[in-house]
């Protein structure tokens, strides 16, 4: 039988869950993608909750039929493109959805939930309520791990970056992004 999972907006209350599923997802599925080294500086410096997109009310989180947080993903109306409550290089300023392109950040699976679906199902969820708030592209700092998904869902590659972490290490992500058909 197949688990079904609900979405529903993040709450304070669910940040120390929200936090280990950051830190088990990354080491569980992103350890084909990036060194031990990189990921540890990357769950130090980039990688977290952020809070910013739970007080938006714009973070979401995917719950299995006993309540259990499977994933968490969002979507941010202002200009940081990644990094949790960490990341020092935050741009908070607010979007404008004439011109700019909606946000789409921090998405988690735990492992045990991984190749299910919940991504596509928390994506589909953010772009929906980023249309509903004007916005007619979306933009995102894909890990490695992510493009694959993302590219699925149409987003194209606009380009290589690499996240400074520290001692020298750098965090490789792909700037992407998804236009809507217009009309």
């Amino acid at each position: 039988m197949s688990e079904s999972f609900s979405i529903r907006i993040a709450q304070e209350s669910d940040v120390p869950v929200l936090s280990r599923l950051i830190d088990v997802s990354v080491r569980g599925l992103q350890a084909g993608n990036y060194s031990p080294e990189q990921i540890e500086a990357a769950l130090r410096k980039v990688f977290g909750v952020d809070s910013q997109l739970i007080a938006d009310g714009t973070y979401l989180v995917a719950e299995t039929s006993q309540r259990e947080i499977a994933g968490c993903g969002g979507w941010s109306k202002r200009k940081t493109l990644y990094g949790g409550d960490v990341w020092m290089a935050r741009e908070d300023s607010l979007l404008d959805p004439r011109k700019d392109a909606a946000k789409i950040r921090a998405f988690f699976v735990h492992p045990n939930w991984a190749r299910r679906g919940i991504g596509t199902l928390i994506l589909e969820a953010c772009e929906r309520a980023a249309i509903d708030a004007g916005f007619s592209r979306f933009e995102m700092g894909a890990t490695l791990t992510g493009v694959p998904l993302y590219r699925a869902h149409g987003y194209t590659v606009l380009e290589n970056l690499a996240v400074p972490l520290e001692d020298g290490l750098t965090l490789p992500i792909v700037r992407m992004e998804k236009r809507l058909a217009s009309g």
